[in-house]
């Protein structure tokens, strides 16, 4: 049984194992036990699923605390005790697995049979259901093609192939993943492209929607929002034509179709709707266009509503409590996952938030430790501490904890940095949830291609990357044609565009010199501050100003901010191989490095540039990661805040908890970082550390840190909710943390052999 990064299992006693077991045992029998399911529930999920199903429902889950399983009993009770038929419920879920958990679930109490009968999956899943059935009452073909994400963005870039001439004239940055999002956040407020044009461009109210408006006077953004405006029209009118309609389209139809065509929705007799608080606009419609009858259960916790930026509206908790004037509340607040330290300290943390609903979590789990929090001098000693630790804690608890129960959760993807480093430093095998390893990150790589080029002009592939980024009109066809009269040529594809730009050789068609300009220029500059030893980091610097990188990854990437905290990172970095050159020169000067070289070998050695060496440093920084391990080996795993929401795992670390991190400096919503650092707190079962350093290096120049505000208020209120001492793992501990996790005790034999290993 895997016990590490999963999703949370809805268990209401420690012996939740055994009644689950017996309970699916005699459930697979003709005859079903009502009372037998009913009994594993506590009061507030009992009440909550034998609540009167004629009245709307909102069922506020707190984490932990059992709501798949209620949701699940909920469904069960409304086919055998109030006889609802199977085919007249509808059951939303967010995702296929959550879909399919609930299904396989059902599937071993209810039979087969009566499972596929529930109009159950997600709400694109069923819209697509439905329109198929009524498409005529909507304008589609029951033929219609569902346009995936990847296809969605391949007719964009059609779209916006007319404009990429103005848009390398004016110096703009459009790609199709940014067109991509602002159409697909105006869909999720239910803007058709008309609306978009008239309401959240005013200005463009009177401008033709067929032509580009080159008027001069515009300004910038104003011109990047009307081509956008434009391509949506255009998009919009293609997938027409096409016969076709892509994922957020289908909630837009499905509104249409229920709200119009009541004949399409008279089957619901009652709709469950999962992780409420993530719906956004176009979601809420259609779940009150289902809910003809105005039966209706919600389950959500506002508390972990941390999708705003991806157009989730916590506000249709109390929209639905306005449209359903008497829709009915039950809190769980019972939690079945954490110690009793780490409820505490978390809800204490989002409890700050004096607009939330008021609800508590308590549990029948032991206290527990205090949660740590942690202060170093430097990310650098945050890492190692982290590193150190996570070995401490495995060696402590013998078998009972192994590297996957442990996760780093992270504000953003650039904090992973030096812990990714630190971890591997002591030989512990780590793994990016959802993600990808620092060195490996689209930014980060894009950034190298250009100090690959200027120190070694003859590396194509980082030609091909770097000229991309920014986009400069060179497309495949370009490129392609580049590759072939180089190759001809027998020189690099860079020198090929320098010669041109230089008008040494011809012209290549479709033309590129105009376009390669500013990178020639870019290239030669970089060339330049090599010679003059300008150190990578200031490189870096002077690099993003010259191509306005983080203009482009605004315009391109919906998560641009966390990429330019990974750019910024890569500074950091580049300081700390300066420093490392600068320490190791001092101890050995070069003239005696290299007059010792020329003695061993014969051969006079060129001196390093501090560039190649930190781009050497850079390349070598994962070597070995994946060399001696086993595929399915066990891993301590590094995700984002985000990414972790609805998974649990026995020890959770949160590093940088500081004043610029929680809440996000850049953050417009601070009440939805505190909601994030409480989802990360309560992702713990049985050890929570929290940590932050004094002093952090951004972008290679150290700033001042102070323990966040969430936190630091908490503590001065309330000392015992967090402890400075790390766990001491006497023996009374261990059996805490087997007991909360339900493993049995580790063997003394064990802890005494991996403590000496250590």
């Amino acid at each position: 049984m895997a016990y590490h990064g999963q999703r949370r299992q809805d268990t209401s006693t420690s012996s939740m194992d055994d009644v689950r077991t017996s309970e699916l045992h005699a459930l697979s029998t003709p005859s079903i036990d009502v009372e037998h399911i009913l009994r594993s529930l506590n009061p507030q999920q009992l009440k909550a699923v034998k609540f009167d199903p004629s009245v709307p429902l909102q069922i506020l889950a707190g984490p932990g605390s059992g709501k798949t399983k209620v949701l699940i009993s909920r469904i069960v009770h409304l086919i055998l005790s109030h006889k609802i038929s199977p085919s007249s419920i509808c059951a939303v879920t967010f995702t296929n697995k959550a879909a399919n958990e609930m299904r396989e679930r059902l599937t071993k109490i209810i039979g087969k049979s009566q499972t596929s009968s529930l109009q159950m999956g997600t709400f694109h899943s069923l819209c697509a259901r439905f329109l198929r059935m009524y498409s005529h009452h909507v304008d589609l073909e029951t033929n219609f093609t569902i346009c995936d994400a990847d296809e969605s963005k391949k007719l964009i870039a059609a779209l916006l192939k007319p404009y990429k001439e103005y848009i390398v004239e004016n110096d703009l940055t459009l790609a199709e993943g940014q067109v991509a999002s602002v159409i697909s956040k105006a869909k999720a407020k239910g803007y058709s492209a008309a609306t978009y044009c008239q309401e959240i461009i005013p200005s463009l109210k009177n401008t033709s929607k067929s032509k580009l408006s080159l008027d001069p006077t515009i300004q910038e953004k104003k011109c990047v929002e009307q081509i956008m405006a434009e391509v949506y029209t255009g998009y919009e009118q293609i997938l027409k034509q096409n016969n076709a309609l892509d994922f957020d389209d289908l909630l837009i139809y499905g509104v249409r179709l229920f709200s119009q065509h009541s004949e399409s929705v008279l089957w619901c007799k009652h709709i469950l709707v999962d992780e409420f608080q993530d719906t956004n606009t176009m979601q809420y419609e259609l779940m009150k266009s289902i809910a003809i009858k105005r039966c209706i259960t919600i389950v959500g916790d506002p508390d972990q509503s941390i999708y705003g930026w991806r157009s989730a509206e916590v506000i249709n908790l109390s929209r639905m409590r306005e449209d359903f004037s008497n829709t009915h509340q039950i809190l769980l607040e019972q939690n079945y996952r954490s110690t009793a330290a780490i409820l505490r300290a978390s809800l204490a943390i989002v409890a700050e938030d004096k607009k939330r609903i008021q609800k508590s979590l308590h549990t029948s789990n032991p206290l527990g430790f205090s949660p740590f929090i942690g202060q170093f001098e430097s990310e650098k000693e945050e890492a190692a501490f982290i590193a150190f630790e996570i070995k401490r804690c495995a060696a402590n608890m013998g078998d009972v904890l192994r590297w996957g129960d442990f996760v780093v959760l992270l504000r953003f993807n650039a904090l992973s940095r030096p812990i990714e480093s630190a971890l591997q430093k002591e030989g512990i095998p780590c793994r990016i949830l959802g993600g990808h390893k620092f060195f490996e990150r689209m930014e980060v790589k894009d950034i190298l291609s250009y100090l690959q080029l200027a120190d070694n002009p003859d590396f194509n592939p980082a030609f091909i990357r770097a000229i991309k980024s920014p986009a400069r009109g060179t497309g495949d066809k370009t490129l392609s044609e580049i590759a072939s009269r180089a190759a001809d040529l027998k020189i690099s594809q860079l020198q090929l565009v320098e010669n041109i730009h230089d008008n040494k050789t011809p012209d290549i068609k479709p033309p590129i010199k105009r376009k390669a300009a500013s990178f020639v220029q870019t290239i030669r500059f970089l060339r330049k501050l090599d010679k003059e030893n300008v150190l990578p980091s200031e490189m870096i610097r002077k690099l993003v100003n010259s191509i306005n990188y983080e203009d482009y990854l605004r315009k391109t990437q919906q998560d641009w901010e966390s990429r330019w905290e990974n750019v910024q990172e890569l500074i950091t970095f580049a300081s700390e191989v300066e420093s490392d050159v600068t320490s190791t020169t001092k101890k050995l000067p070069l003239e005696h490095l290299l007059n010792e070289a020329e003695e061993t070998t014969g051969v006079a050695e060129e001196r390093q540039s501090i560039l190649r060496q930190f781009l050497q440093a850079s390349m070598l920084s994962s070597e070995g990661d994946n060399q001696s391990e086993e595929e399915g080996k066990e891993k301590v795993t590094l995700s984002t805040c985000h990414a972790a929401k609805g998974l649990e795992w026995p020890v959770v670390i949160v590093p940088s908890v500081d004043q610029d991190t929680f809440p996000f400096y850049r953050t417009e919503d601070i009440e939805e970082e505190r909601r994030l650092l409480f989802v990360a707190c309560t992702r713990a079962q049985s050890l929570l550390y929290i940590s932050y350093s004094l002093r952090r290096q951004v972008a290679g120049k150290t700033k001042q840190k102070k323990l966040s505000d969430f936190v630091s208020v908490i503590h001065d209120k309330n000392e015992g909710y967090f402890s400075h001492d790390v766990p001491r793992f006497l023996p009374q501990d261990r059996a805490v943390i087997s007991n909360v996790l339900r493993r049995p005790l580790p063997d003394e034999t064990d802890v005494l052999k991996k403590l000496a290993e250590m």
